[in-house]
């Protein structure tokens, strides 16, 4: 009998504090592309949750979560289950929005499961500067943490002052399409090659910080 293939899944979390705003437009998109390649997605609306920022206090490290028992907490077991993770969120003074970074800094730093080949992609939005750089704000949430950085056919943005402006921009959305689709592959492929050979190893121990000047 043929093995039946695992149905694979993307977690997307919305940083914007409007729900049915120009970032959700964007994410909306891609979500039309998931469900036509068979991918199973949940949207998280973060960007309008109560969430304080990391105070580095290391407690995450002694209990396996964070000690601000919140929406976080909540996530990190979907996050963990998920092959994929899209990041959305508007720009917000030339950088991603206030809260979504207070949720993503305590999300991945209190994590300790392995993230090694999650597919991971950032979207922003923005009305009309600012979105390369914070683009590149979130992506290093994905590169830290060795997991693939899926891209499109132009960087992944969209330009608007409300949802029905990002509905006029046809490369911005054509943009998002393309996105969910090489996600779809690269989840795909991953997971195909996971079962095969199993995850690269991993080195762990080394840590550069010169204590005595040396």
């Amino acid at each position: 009998m043929k093995n039946m293939e695992k149905t694979l899944k993307v977690l997307l979390l919305n940083g914007s504090p409007h729900r049915n705003g120009c970032t959700a437009a964007a994410l909306e998109e891609m979500i039309k592309v998931f469900d036509a390649e068979g991918i199973e997605t949940e949207l998280i609306e973060i960007g309008g949750a109560d969430i304080r920022g990391c105070i580095a206090c290391g407690r995450c490290g002694e209990r396996g979560r964070c000690v601000f028992d919140d929406l976080v907490n909540e996530t990190a077991p979907k996050f963990e289950a998920a092959d994929g993770l899209v990041i959305g969120a508007p720009v917000y003074y030339g950088s991603p929005a206030g809260t979504a970074i207070a949720f993503l800094d305590r999300l991945f730093y209190s994590t300790r499961f392995t993230k090694h080949f999650k597919v991971g992609a950032a979207v922003v939005s923005c009305r009309r500067g600012g979105n390369t750089a914070s683009f590149d704000v979130l992506n290093k949430y994905f590169s830290i943490s060795g997991m693939p950085i899926a891209t499109s056919t132009y960087w992944n943005q969209v330009h608007g002052f409300t949802a029905e402006d990002v509905k006029k921009d046809l490369e911005g959305l054509q943009t998002m399409r393309n996105l969910a689709r090489n996600m779809a592959f690269m989840m795909r492929a991953f997971a195909a090659e996971k079962e095969r050979r199993g995850l690269p190893k991993v080195e762990r121990g080394a840590f550069t910080s010169f204590p005595d000047g040396k």
